[in-house]
Protein backbone atom coordinates (compact mmCIF):
# COMPACT_ATOMS: atom_id res chain seq x y z
CA UNK A 1 0.00 0.00 0.00
CA UNK A 2 1.40 3.43 -0.90
CA UNK A 3 2.16 6.03 1.78
CA UNK A 4 -0.73 8.25 0.69
CA UNK A 5 -3.27 5.43 0.49
CA UNK A 6 -2.28 3.94 3.85
CA UNK A 7 -2.58 7.28 5.63
CA UNK A 8 -5.85 8.06 3.91
CA UNK A 9 -7.24 4.69 4.95
CA UNK A 10 -6.63 5.61 8.58
CA UNK A 11 -7.87 9.16 8.17
CA UNK A 12 -11.10 8.18 6.46
CA UNK A 13 -12.01 5.43 8.90
CA UNK A 14 -14.88 5.97 11.32
CA UNK A 15 -13.86 7.76 14.51
CA UNK A 16 -12.27 5.30 16.91
CA UNK A 17 -14.19 4.90 20.17
CA UNK A 18 -11.55 3.16 22.34
CA UNK A 19 -7.77 2.88 22.44
CA UNK A 20 -4.97 1.94 24.78
CA UNK A 21 -3.18 5.23 24.09
CA UNK A 22 -4.41 8.46 22.57
CA UNK A 23 -1.67 10.75 21.27
CA UNK A 24 -2.74 14.35 20.78
CA UNK A 25 -0.97 16.04 17.87
CA UNK A 26 0.33 14.66 14.57
CA UNK A 27 3.37 16.87 14.34
CA UNK A 28 6.75 15.19 14.09
CA UNK A 29 7.04 14.68 17.88
CA UNK A 30 3.60 13.10 18.21
CA UNK A 31 4.23 10.81 15.25
CA UNK A 32 7.69 9.85 16.53
CA UNK A 33 6.19 9.05 19.95
CA UNK A 34 3.58 6.78 18.37
CA UNK A 35 6.31 5.04 16.40
CA UNK A 36 8.56 4.49 19.41
CA UNK A 37 5.64 3.23 21.50
CA UNK A 38 4.65 0.70 18.84
CA UNK A 39 8.24 -0.45 18.44
CA UNK A 40 8.25 -1.34 22.14
CA UNK A 41 4.66 -2.60 22.42
CA UNK A 42 3.27 -3.53 18.99
CA UNK A 43 0.10 -4.99 20.49
CA UNK A 44 -1.12 -1.65 21.82
CA UNK A 45 -3.95 0.15 20.07
CA UNK A 46 -2.76 3.70 19.39
CA UNK A 47 -4.80 6.57 17.98
CA UNK A 48 -3.17 9.87 16.95
CA UNK A 49 -5.62 12.79 17.03
CA UNK A 50 -4.96 15.79 14.79
CA UNK A 51 -7.24 18.79 14.38
CA UNK A 52 -5.87 19.77 10.96
CA UNK A 53 -6.52 18.04 7.63
CA UNK A 54 -2.97 16.73 7.28
CA UNK A 55 -0.08 15.70 9.51
CA UNK A 56 2.71 18.16 10.34
CA UNK A 57 0.61 21.24 9.52
CA UNK A 58 2.17 23.74 11.90
CA UNK A 59 5.67 23.93 13.42
CA UNK A 60 6.91 20.81 11.63
CA UNK A 61 5.56 21.79 8.23
CA UNK A 62 6.93 25.33 8.49
CA UNK A 63 10.39 24.22 9.65
CA UNK A 64 13.46 25.51 7.79
CA UNK A 65 14.78 21.96 7.52
CA UNK A 66 18.09 22.06 9.42
CA UNK A 67 19.41 18.83 10.92
CA UNK A 68 21.18 20.22 13.98
CA UNK A 69 24.43 18.82 15.36
CA UNK A 70 24.04 20.23 18.90
CA UNK A 71 26.28 23.29 19.04
CA UNK A 72 24.09 25.62 21.06
CA UNK A 73 22.60 23.72 23.96
CA UNK A 74 23.50 23.74 27.64
CA UNK A 75 25.72 20.71 28.33
CA UNK A 76 23.81 18.13 30.33
CA UNK A 77 20.41 19.45 29.24
CA UNK A 78 17.71 17.38 27.58
CA UNK A 79 18.26 19.40 24.41
CA UNK A 80 21.95 18.56 24.31
CA UNK A 81 21.45 14.84 24.89
CA UNK A 82 18.33 14.33 22.79
CA UNK A 83 19.63 16.39 19.86
CA UNK A 84 22.76 14.25 19.69
CA UNK A 85 20.83 10.99 20.04
CA UNK A 86 17.96 12.11 17.84
CA UNK A 87 20.22 13.20 14.99
CA UNK A 88 21.87 9.77 14.88
CA UNK A 89 18.48 8.04 15.09
CA UNK A 90 17.02 10.21 12.34
CA UNK A 91 20.01 9.70 10.03
CA UNK A 92 19.64 5.92 10.39
CA UNK A 93 15.86 6.08 9.89
CA UNK A 94 16.12 8.25 6.78
CA UNK A 95 18.74 5.98 5.25
CA UNK A 96 16.49 2.97 5.84
CA UNK A 97 13.40 4.74 4.43
CA UNK A 98 15.02 6.63 1.53
CA UNK A 99 14.34 10.11 2.94
CA UNK A 100 17.03 12.47 1.56
CA UNK A 101 19.55 14.15 3.86
CA UNK A 102 22.44 16.35 2.76
CA UNK A 103 25.28 17.12 5.16
CA UNK A 104 26.08 20.61 3.95
CA UNK A 105 27.89 21.69 7.10
CA UNK A 106 27.36 24.92 9.00
CA UNK A 107 29.56 27.99 9.53
CA UNK A 108 28.91 30.10 12.63
CA UNK A 109 30.80 33.29 11.84
CA UNK A 110 32.24 35.96 14.12
CA UNK A 111 32.43 39.24 12.22
CA UNK A 112 34.64 41.29 14.54
CA UNK A 113 36.46 41.21 17.87
CA UNK A 114 33.39 42.30 19.83
CA UNK A 115 31.88 38.86 19.13
CA UNK A 116 34.89 36.78 20.15
CA UNK A 117 33.83 36.33 23.77
CA UNK A 118 30.49 34.85 22.71
CA UNK A 119 32.32 32.88 20.00
CA UNK A 120 34.64 31.23 22.55
CA UNK A 121 31.74 30.44 24.87
CA UNK A 122 29.87 28.79 22.00
CA UNK A 123 32.94 26.77 21.03
CA UNK A 124 33.35 25.50 24.60
CA UNK A 125 29.68 24.53 24.72
CA UNK A 126 29.86 22.72 21.37
CA UNK A 127 32.98 20.82 22.44
CA UNK A 128 31.33 19.86 25.74
CA UNK A 129 28.37 18.52 23.74
CA UNK A 130 30.67 16.36 21.63
CA UNK A 131 29.76 17.91 18.28
CA UNK A 132 31.63 15.70 15.79
CA UNK A 133 34.27 17.18 13.50
CA UNK A 134 34.02 20.68 15.01
CA UNK A 135 36.73 22.97 13.68
CA UNK A 136 37.72 26.58 14.37
CA UNK A 137 38.63 28.26 11.10
CA UNK A 138 39.99 31.61 9.95
CA UNK A 139 39.20 33.90 7.01
CA UNK A 140 40.91 31.79 4.34
CA UNK A 141 39.14 28.60 5.37
CA UNK A 142 35.83 30.49 5.59
CA UNK A 143 36.26 31.48 1.95
CA UNK A 144 37.13 27.89 0.98
CA UNK A 145 33.94 26.63 2.57
CA UNK A 146 31.71 29.56 1.57
CA UNK A 147 33.43 31.60 -1.16
CA UNK A 148 31.09 34.58 -0.78
CA UNK A 149 31.10 34.77 3.03
CA UNK A 150 33.35 36.87 5.26
CA UNK A 151 34.36 36.97 8.92
CA UNK A 152 37.39 36.88 11.20
CA UNK A 153 36.67 33.46 12.71
CA UNK A 154 34.11 30.71 12.40
CA UNK A 155 33.08 27.40 13.84
CA UNK A 156 32.70 24.76 11.14
CA UNK A 157 30.31 21.90 11.92
CA UNK A 158 30.58 19.46 9.01
CA UNK A 159 27.91 17.14 10.40
CA UNK A 160 25.11 19.70 10.34
CA UNK A 161 22.75 19.02 7.47
CA UNK A 162 19.48 19.73 5.73
CA UNK A 163 16.34 17.62 5.47
CA UNK A 164 12.64 17.90 4.64
CA UNK A 165 10.88 17.33 7.98
CA UNK A 166 7.50 17.14 6.27
CA UNK A 167 8.79 14.17 4.26
CA UNK A 168 10.11 12.64 7.49
CA UNK A 169 6.71 13.10 9.15
CA UNK A 170 4.93 11.44 6.24
CA UNK A 171 7.35 8.52 6.50
CA UNK A 172 6.62 8.24 10.24
CA UNK A 173 2.88 8.38 9.53
CA UNK A 174 3.12 5.63 6.92
CA UNK A 175 5.19 3.53 9.33
CA UNK A 176 2.82 3.77 12.28
CA UNK A 177 -0.24 3.08 10.13
CA UNK A 178 1.51 -0.01 8.79
CA UNK A 179 2.05 -1.03 12.43
CA UNK A 180 -1.69 -0.85 13.09
CA UNK A 181 -2.14 2.65 14.53
CA UNK A 182 -4.78 5.10 13.36
CA UNK A 183 -4.22 8.76 12.51
CA UNK A 184 -7.45 10.68 12.73
CA UNK A 185 -7.20 14.13 11.16
CA UNK A 186 -9.89 16.79 11.38
CA UNK A 187 -10.56 15.52 14.91
CA UNK A 188 -9.92 18.35 17.35
CA UNK A 189 -9.56 17.64 21.06
CA UNK A 190 -12.04 19.74 23.05
CA UNK A 191 -11.87 18.21 26.54
CA UNK A 192 -10.10 15.54 28.57
CA UNK A 193 -11.67 14.02 31.66
CA UNK A 194 -10.84 11.11 33.92
CA UNK A 195 -13.50 8.44 34.32
CA UNK A 196 -12.41 5.74 36.74
CA UNK A 197 -9.10 4.42 35.46
CA UNK A 198 -9.71 5.70 31.93
CA UNK A 199 -9.50 9.04 30.16
CA UNK A 200 -12.40 10.34 28.08
CA UNK A 201 -11.09 12.55 25.29
CA UNK A 202 -13.90 14.73 23.96
CA UNK A 203 -13.35 15.61 20.31
CA UNK A 204 -15.10 17.32 17.43
CA UNK A 205 -16.04 13.83 16.17
CA UNK A 206 -17.24 12.29 19.42
CA UNK A 207 -15.62 10.86 22.52
CA UNK A 208 -12.58 8.62 22.51
CA UNK A 209 -12.04 6.50 25.63
CA UNK A 210 -8.33 5.84 26.15
CA UNK A 211 -6.51 4.07 28.91
CA UNK A 212 -3.78 6.72 28.78
CA UNK A 213 -3.01 9.99 26.95
CA UNK A 214 0.21 11.52 25.61
CA UNK A 215 -0.15 15.17 24.56
CA UNK A 216 2.28 16.49 21.92
CA UNK A 217 0.21 19.56 21.15
CA UNK A 218 2.90 22.05 20.15
CA UNK A 219 1.42 25.52 19.86
CA UNK A 220 -1.58 24.41 21.94
CA UNK A 221 0.45 22.56 24.59
CA UNK A 222 -0.55 24.76 27.54
CA UNK A 223 -4.24 24.70 26.60
CA UNK A 224 -4.28 20.91 26.35
CA UNK A 225 -2.45 20.73 29.68
CA UNK A 226 -5.19 22.90 31.19
CA UNK A 227 -7.76 20.32 30.09
CA UNK A 228 -6.08 17.72 32.31
CA UNK A 229 -5.40 20.03 35.26
CA UNK A 230 -1.66 20.06 34.54
CA UNK A 231 -1.40 23.80 33.84
CA UNK A 232 -1.31 25.54 37.22
CA UNK A 233 -0.44 29.19 37.75
CA UNK A 234 3.25 28.29 38.06
CA UNK A 235 3.28 26.30 34.81
CA UNK A 236 4.83 28.09 31.80
CA UNK A 237 2.52 29.37 29.08
CA UNK A 238 3.03 29.21 25.33
CA UNK A 239 3.84 32.56 23.73
CA UNK A 240 4.08 32.36 19.93
CA UNK A 241 6.87 34.05 17.97
CA UNK A 242 6.71 34.35 14.20
CA UNK A 243 9.78 34.11 12.02
CA UNK A 244 9.56 35.53 8.49
CA UNK A 245 11.94 34.53 5.72
CA UNK A 246 13.02 35.85 2.38
CA UNK A 247 14.16 33.44 -0.30
CA UNK A 248 17.00 34.00 -2.72
CA UNK A 249 16.12 34.16 -6.40
CA UNK A 250 17.62 31.29 -8.42
CA UNK A 251 20.33 33.53 -9.90
CA UNK A 252 21.61 34.29 -6.36
CA UNK A 253 21.51 30.77 -4.91
CA UNK A 254 25.15 30.16 -5.83
CA UNK A 255 26.13 32.71 -3.16
CA UNK A 256 25.35 30.15 -0.43
CA UNK A 257 26.67 26.59 -0.47
CA UNK A 258 25.36 25.41 2.89
CA UNK A 259 24.41 27.06 6.20
CA UNK A 260 25.77 30.45 7.31
CA UNK A 261 24.90 31.61 10.84
CA UNK A 262 25.91 34.48 13.13
CA UNK A 263 27.25 34.02 16.66
CA UNK A 264 24.04 33.98 18.73
CA UNK A 265 23.19 36.21 21.66
CA UNK A 266 22.94 33.80 24.64
CA UNK A 267 20.40 36.03 26.41
CA UNK A 268 17.86 35.41 23.64
CA UNK A 269 16.75 31.92 22.46
CA UNK A 270 16.79 32.77 18.74
CA UNK A 271 19.77 32.30 16.44
CA UNK A 272 19.66 35.56 14.49
CA UNK A 273 19.18 36.13 10.78
CA UNK A 274 21.03 33.45 8.81
CA UNK A 275 21.23 31.78 5.39
CA UNK A 276 19.96 28.25 4.91
CA UNK A 277 20.24 26.05 1.86
CA UNK A 278 17.25 23.69 1.62
CA UNK A 279 17.05 20.13 0.43
CA UNK A 280 15.31 21.27 -2.80
CA UNK A 281 18.20 23.64 -3.61
CA UNK A 282 16.42 26.85 -2.63
CA UNK A 283 17.96 29.22 -0.07
CA UNK A 284 16.17 30.85 2.87
CA UNK A 285 17.29 34.15 4.39
CA UNK A 286 16.12 34.82 7.93
CA UNK A 287 14.20 34.50 10.09
CA UNK A 288 13.54 37.43 12.32
CA UNK A 289 11.66 36.84 15.60
CA UNK A 290 8.56 38.91 16.30
CA UNK A 291 5.59 38.36 18.56
CA UNK A 292 2.91 36.45 16.65
CA UNK A 293 -0.62 37.79 16.98
CA UNK A 294 -2.04 34.33 16.25
CA UNK A 295 -0.61 31.00 17.35
CA UNK A 296 -1.37 29.47 13.98
CA UNK A 297 -1.30 32.60 11.81
CA UNK A 298 1.59 32.77 9.39
CA UNK A 299 0.87 36.15 7.80
CA UNK A 300 1.91 39.51 9.19
CA UNK A 301 -1.73 40.59 9.42
CA UNK A 302 -3.15 37.37 10.89
CA UNK A 303 -4.74 38.07 14.27
CA UNK A 304 -6.50 35.78 16.71
CA UNK A 305 -8.21 37.87 19.42
CA UNK A 306 -8.07 34.95 21.85
CA UNK A 307 -4.37 34.26 21.25
CA UNK A 308 -3.40 37.90 21.43
CA UNK A 309 -5.42 38.45 24.61
CA UNK A 310 -3.82 35.40 26.26
CA UNK A 311 -0.36 36.70 25.44
CA UNK A 312 -0.86 40.33 26.44
CA UNK A 313 -2.59 39.52 29.73
CA UNK A 314 0.04 36.98 30.83
CA UNK A 315 2.32 38.55 33.48
CA UNK A 316 5.29 36.56 32.20
CA UNK A 317 5.01 38.16 28.77
CA UNK A 318 4.76 41.66 30.21
CA UNK A 319 7.94 41.06 32.21
CA UNK A 320 9.73 39.73 29.13
CA UNK A 321 8.57 42.71 27.06
CA UNK A 322 9.81 45.09 29.72
CA UNK A 323 13.30 43.61 29.53
CA UNK A 324 13.58 43.18 25.76
CA UNK A 325 11.43 45.95 24.30
CA UNK A 326 14.34 47.50 22.42
CA UNK A 327 15.25 44.19 20.80
CA UNK A 328 11.58 43.55 20.05
CA UNK A 329 11.22 46.96 18.41
CA UNK A 330 14.31 46.31 16.25
CA UNK A 331 12.93 42.93 15.19
CA UNK A 332 9.62 44.51 14.20
CA UNK A 333 11.41 47.25 12.24
CA UNK A 334 13.48 44.67 10.39
CA UNK A 335 10.36 42.61 9.72
CA UNK A 336 8.77 45.47 7.78
CA UNK A 337 11.94 47.00 6.34
CA UNK A 338 13.65 44.98 3.62
CA UNK A 339 16.68 47.28 3.64
CA UNK A 340 17.30 46.63 7.33
CA UNK A 341 16.85 42.88 6.81
CA UNK A 342 19.32 42.94 3.91
CA UNK A 343 21.87 44.91 5.92
CA UNK A 344 22.11 42.07 8.45
CA UNK A 345 22.55 39.49 5.70
CA UNK A 346 25.23 41.51 3.91
CA UNK A 347 27.39 41.50 7.03
CA UNK A 348 28.13 37.85 6.15
CA UNK A 349 27.60 37.79 2.38
CA UNK A 350 28.30 41.28 0.98
CA UNK A 351 27.41 40.27 -2.58
CA UNK A 352 23.71 40.00 -1.72
CA UNK A 353 21.47 42.76 -3.04
CA UNK A 354 17.85 43.75 -2.59
CA UNK A 355 17.01 42.39 -6.04
CA UNK A 356 18.09 38.91 -4.89
CA UNK A 357 15.41 38.70 -2.17
CA UNK A 358 11.74 37.79 -2.50
CA UNK A 359 9.25 37.23 0.29
CA UNK A 360 9.35 33.66 1.52
CA UNK A 361 7.58 31.46 4.05
CA UNK A 362 6.96 32.06 7.75
CA UNK A 363 6.96 29.81 10.78
CA UNK A 364 5.69 30.04 14.33
CA UNK A 365 7.77 29.00 17.33
CA UNK A 366 5.84 27.76 20.39
CA UNK A 367 7.95 29.27 23.16
CA UNK A 368 7.15 28.35 26.75
CA UNK A 369 7.44 31.40 29.00
CA UNK A 370 7.59 31.28 32.79
CA UNK A 371 5.63 33.54 35.11
CA UNK A 372 8.81 35.50 35.92
CA UNK A 373 9.30 36.35 32.24
CA UNK A 374 12.10 33.89 31.58
CA UNK A 375 11.99 31.77 28.45
CA UNK A 376 12.09 28.03 29.07
CA UNK A 377 15.17 27.00 27.13
CA UNK A 378 15.16 23.23 27.57
CA UNK A 379 12.68 20.62 26.47
CA UNK A 380 10.05 20.17 29.17
CA UNK A 381 8.22 16.87 29.59
CA UNK A 382 5.99 15.77 32.45
CA UNK A 383 2.53 14.77 33.59
CA UNK A 384 0.66 12.41 35.88
CA UNK A 385 -0.05 8.70 36.22
CA UNK A 386 -2.51 8.78 33.30
CA UNK A 387 -1.34 11.68 31.09
CA UNK A 388 2.05 12.78 29.75
CA UNK A 389 2.65 16.22 28.25
CA UNK A 390 5.28 17.82 26.07
CA UNK A 391 5.12 21.26 27.66
CA UNK A 392 7.98 22.80 25.66
CA UNK A 393 9.69 21.48 22.53
CA UNK A 394 11.19 24.27 20.42
CA UNK A 395 14.15 23.78 18.09
CA UNK A 396 15.86 21.30 17.82
CA UNK A 397 12.73 19.23 18.48
CA UNK A 398 12.44 18.06 14.86
CA UNK A 399 16.04 16.84 14.82
CA UNK A 400 15.48 15.27 18.25
CA UNK A 401 12.04 13.83 17.48
CA UNK A 402 12.89 10.12 17.57
CA UNK A 403 14.85 10.58 20.79
CA UNK A 404 12.03 12.61 22.37
CA UNK A 405 9.62 9.91 21.23
CA UNK A 406 11.78 7.22 22.81
CA UNK A 407 11.95 9.23 26.05
CA UNK A 408 8.17 9.63 26.15
CA UNK A 409 7.51 6.00 25.25
CA UNK A 410 9.86 4.79 27.98
CA UNK A 411 8.25 7.11 30.52
CA UNK A 412 4.77 6.01 29.45
CA UNK A 413 5.58 2.32 29.78
CA UNK A 414 7.15 2.87 33.19
CA UNK A 415 4.45 5.19 34.53
CA UNK A 416 1.31 3.84 32.88
CA UNK A 417 -0.27 0.50 33.63
CA UNK A 418 -0.38 -0.73 30.04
Amino acid sequence: MSETRSIEAAVNADATERADVAIIGAGIVGLATALRLLEQRPELSVVVLEKEATVASHQTGHNSGVLHAGLYYQPGSLKARLCREGKADLEAYCEAHAVPIEHTGKLVIALDESELGRFEALKERALANGVPGLEEVGPERIRELEPHAMGIKALWSPGTGIIDFLAVSRAFAHDIVERGATIETRREVESIQQRGDEMVVGTSRGDLVARRVIACAGLQADRVAAMTGDAGDDRPRIVPFRGDYYTLKPEAQHLVKGLIYPVPDPSFPFLGVHLTKRIDGSVLAGPNAVLATAREGYGRLDISPRDLRDTLTYPGFRKLAGRFWRMGALEMWRDWNKRAFLADLRRFVPALSSSHLVFGPSGIRAQALSLDGSMVDDFMLGGSERVLHVFNAPSPAATSSLAIGRELAAEALERFDL
